[in-house]
């Protein structure tokens, strides 16, 4: 067991205060690398905010969730990339937590800030073998994979007459096991680097496995799994706010840039941007529903941890909306950001212009499937109706 003074959380919020400046000033360089700079990752590492959600057994602070997304949104007011990649490979030191020991061991004992990398996609192949699994498969999607020494990659054990049933899990491997495939050219989120990932017949020990299900009943075999409220959360309640969060704190960002841009901008017919009654509207609009998306995601997780600390599961009803609340913040987001593009003028379509980098961005993360508040949202409508759950990714 690691011993660490462990900061308050509003020492961290400060730190990525701090950092704005830089990952502003970054932003360019992100975009045309189409990565995150290493310089960006190691001041991340260094003000400990890969460590919020970390076992402390490790080094890390174990804190509430609530706090790993605030700094998210810190983080996306100046550049949604750093804070997508941010939100997706610093939640898997959760995930990590939620893997018995000798897992955490293989990835952790000689340090503790090495960074995870992912795809859920359910694409791989596991087949059988003494210890373990045989291994294959290509995965889209890896944010932050240049960054990272090992990854989660999703797969299916292939069924046996005596294993019939379905069998979904993360499964850990390091960085000598998997190649990347360079194929990142976006639209949107351009520094994430979310480049492909092969893994050709890798062997992977049964304890570098998590099962989809464990999960899904909050019954990991992680060595905290039984005491700390933190990781006797829902997987899927935890990871999907990864994907969606910082579309919150990119909004904040828009907003502040639109404010800059309209106290000084006057347009073609001598109208002050500031003055527009239409543009009021849009930026009041777009503040309200910043605070509204923030209250919402703190109060979900506030509940859920009041149920994990009195060792009650969040019933499937209640997961089921918050999952489709997660959902439905890019769309919600998208529509406000680009209601102030309105407002811009002519220029809001030149690549520097500072709200259009917001908008693409938001744009982008909407597309991930975990963003796709239709089926979440006929899942959740379907169980007030009396219909049966029919997601475990909650």
């Amino acid at each position: 067991m690691m011993t660490t003074q462990i900061p308050t959380a509003e020492e961290l919020m400060q730190r990525a205060r701090d950092l704005q400046p830089v990952l502003r000033a970054r932003s360019d360089q992100a975009q045309r690398e189409r990565r995150i700079p290493v310089a960006t990752m190691n001041q991340l590492k260094e003000a400990g905010l890969f460590r919020v959600l970390q076992p402390r057994r490790w080094g890390g602070y174990a804190l509430a969730p609530q706090v790993f997304y605030e700094i998210q949104m810190v983080l996306a007011e100046a550049c949604m990339s750093t804070a997508w990649v941010y939100g997706v490979v610093g939640v898997h030191n959760w995930q990590m937590g939620l893997f018995p020991l000798p897992a955490q061991q293989d990835v952790w004992r000689h340090d503790s800030n090495v960074l995870i990398a992912s795809s859920y996609m359910p694409v791989g192949k596991a087949i059988r073998v003494d210890g373990g699994f045989k291994f294959s498969g290509h995965w889209g999607f890896s944010s932050g994979s240049d960054h990272a020494e090992w990854v989660f990659l999703g797969g299916g054990v292939q069924p046996t007459p005596e294993q019939p049933q379905p069998d979904f899990r993360t499964f850990l491997l390091p960085r000598t096991d998997f190649t990347l495939i360079d194929t990142w050219h976006t639209l949107g989120l351009r520094g994430t680097g979310s480049h492909d990932v092969v893994v050709e017949d890798a062997v992977v020990p049964e304890h570098r496995t998590h099962k989809m299900l464990d999960g899904f009943r909050c019954r990991s075999p992680g060595p905290d799994c039984a005491e700390e409220p933190l990781y006797q959360l829902p997987f899927g309640q935890v990871f999907t706010r990864a994907i969606s969060t910082a579309s919150i704190g990119a909004l904040q960002g828009a907003i502040d840039a639109f404010r800059q841009l309209a106290s000084k901008r006057i347009g073609v017919d001598g109208g002050r941007t500031a003055e527009d009654p239409h543009g009021q509207m849009a930026i009041a609009a777009a503040q309200s529903l910043v605070d509204q998306l923030k209250l919402k995601m703190l109060a979900n997780f506030d509940q859920l941890m009041r149920d994990a600390k009195r060792g009650v599961i969040t019933d499937i009803a209640k997961r089921s909306q918050y999952r489709y609340e997660a959902a439905a913040v890019p769309e919600q987001c998208l529509d406000a950001v680009l209601e102030l593009q309105k407002f811009c003028g002519g220029r809001a379509i030149f690549l520097d212009a500072k709200v259009q980098q917001f908008v693409v961005d938001i744009l982008a993360s909407r597309a991930h499937a975990g963003n796709n508040l239709y089926k979440y949202g006929r899942n959740f409508g379907a169980i007030q109706l009396g219909l049966d759950n029919a997601d475990y990714f909650l």
